[in-house]
C-alpha cells in the first residue's frame, strides 16, 4: 500500500529544538541516545519526530507552533513570568524555523499561491522525498506572548496564521484547559484585530464559556487543531457534541490528537502504561467516526496529532515508535470500513480545502 500525503495540523516543532535542546534534523535514534541519561522530563529518550521521519512518513505539510505561556504569581504551572519572557521565546523559536528554511529543511506557507506550489512539489515523482522541503504554517498556540494587541500585527508581518487564545491555565486573553470562565476583555480586543487579518483562530485548549465566546464574536475562518470528543474521553480537554455541531456549521475541521490521556479517560500522564491499557492508535478512530455521523461525512475530521507536545511513547498509542506510523492509518481505516476518499480527506485533504477556501 502506497504512502499517502499527510497533513498534520498540530506539531510543537520549535518548542521541541529549543526547550528540549532536540536537533530534528538528525536521525530519531540519535535524538534519543543523546537523551538516554537524562531525567529532566519523563519523555526524555522517547520522542517521536524528527525532520527525517516527518519526511519517510511522507508528512509534508503540517501547522507548526510558537509556545510561550505567561505564569502568573501564585500558578503551578510552569511557564515564563513576564509576557515579554514570552514574546522573546517566541522569536527564539521563530529564529529555530528561519534556521530550517535556511538549510532547505523546511518552507513557511503563508498564502494560497504557496500553500499550492508547495503540493505541486510534494506531488512530484521527479523529485526525491529527501529534498522536499516540509511545508509549514504558523500557528500561535495560546497568546500570551503577544505583550499588547499590536504585537499580533508584528506576528503577521513574519508570517503567523494562526492563533490560539488559551493554552493550560490562566490565559491573559482567555482561560484554557482546566479552568473556567469566558474570554477577557483583552481577548475580545484582539479578536477585532484577528478578524481584520483574517487569521484562522483555532478553538483548541478553549474553556467551554470561552468557546461560546468565540462562537459568537469571531467570524473569521475556525478549526479545532487537536481536539478529540468529550462523549469518549470525558473531560474538559475535549469537545462537546453541541460544540462539534457549532464547529460543522462553521465549515471548521477537526483534528484528533495522539496524547493517551485524550484516547482513553483511564489513562493517567506520568502513571499509565498505553500497552497495559491496550491503548492503540485504532482508539482515534472511534472519535473520528463519532464526529463523522455527527456530521454525515467525512469531512470536518482530519489529524492534529499532538505528538511530542510534551510527551513521548510514553504516552502516545503503543503502536507507534514514530510520527511516521501515521500512516498505518490507512490500513485501520480500511478495517474499519472507511473508503478510500475518506482516507484522503484525512489524511490531508481536508485541511487543504480549508485553507484554499480561507486563503482564496
Amino acid at each position: 500500500m502506497d504512502n499517502l500525503l499527510i497533513f498534520d495540523a498540530h506539531l510543537d516543532l520549535a518548542m521541541n529544538a529549543i526547550e528540549w535542546n532536540r536537533d530534528l534534523t538528525r536521525p530519531l535514534n540519535e535524538i534519543r541516545a543523546r537523551e538516554m541519561n537524562m531525567t529532566d522530563k519523563p519523555d526524555r529518550g522517547r520522542g517521536t519526530l524528527c525532520l527525517p521521519e516527518l519526511r519517510r512518513g511522507k508528512i509534508g505539510l503540517v501547522v507548526a507552533t510558537q509556545l510561550a505561556r505567561y505564569s502568573p504569581l501564585g500558578s503551578s504551572l510552569p511557564g515564563w513570568h513576564s509576557p515579554q519572557q514570552a514574546w522573546s521565546m517566541t522569536q527564539a523559536q521563530l529564529a529555530w524555523y528561519r534556521e530550517m528554511e535556511a538549510l532547505g529543511e523546511m518552507v513557511q506557507i503563508t498564502n494560497l499561491e504557496q500553500l499550492n506550489k508547495h503540493l505541486s512539489l510534494l506531488h512530484n515523482a521527479n523529485i526525491e522525498k529527501d529534498k522536499k522541503p516540509i511545508g509549514y504554517i504558523l500557528s500561535l498556540e495560546g497568546a500570551d506572548s503577544l505583550v499588547d494587541v499590536s504585537y499580533l500585527y508584528k506576528a503577521y508581518e513574519y508570517g503567523l496564521r494562526a492563533v490560539g487564545l488559551s493554552h493550560f491555565g490562566p490565559g491573559r486573553y482567555a482561560p484554557g484547559t482546566k479552568t473556567a470562565g469566558g474570554i477577557t476583555a483583552l481577548g475580545k480586543e484582539l479578536l477585532v484585530e484577528m478578524e481584520k487579518l483574517h487569521l484562522i483562530l483555532d478553538t483548541t485548549h478553549l474553556t467551554d464559556e470561552g468557546f461560546k465566546d468565540v462562537m459568537k464574536l469571531y467570524h473569521g475562518p475556525i478549526w479545532a487543531s487537536h481536539c478529540n470528543v468529550r462523549s469518549i474521553v470525558p473531560t474538559q480537554r475535549q469537545i462537546t457534541d453541541d460544540q462539534i455541531k457549532q464547529l460543522i456549521e462553521r465549515d471548521a475541521v477537526i483534528g484528533g490528537m495522539l496524547d493517551c490521556w485524550a484516547l482513553d479517560i483511564r489513562f493517567i500522564d506520568t502513571v499509565s502504561d498505553p500497552w497495559q491499557l491496550n491503548i492503540k492508535l485504532e482508539n482515534l478512530v472511534d472519535h473520528w467516526d463519532h464526529i463523522c455521523q455527527i456530521a454525515g461525512n467525512s469531512l470536518h475530521v482530519a489529524i492534529g496529532s499532538d505528538l511530542d507536545g510534551i510527551f513521548g511513547t510514553e504516552q502516545a498509542p503503543w503502536d507507534m515508535n514514530s510520527i511516521a506510523d501515521l500512516q498505518k492509518y490507512q490500513s485501520i481505516l480500511l478495517k474499519r470500513g472507511y473508503k478510500q476518499k475518506d482516507i484522503e480527506n484525512i489524511f490531508y485533504r481536508n485541511w487543504i480545502r480549508f485553507l484554499q477556501k480561507n486563503w482564496k
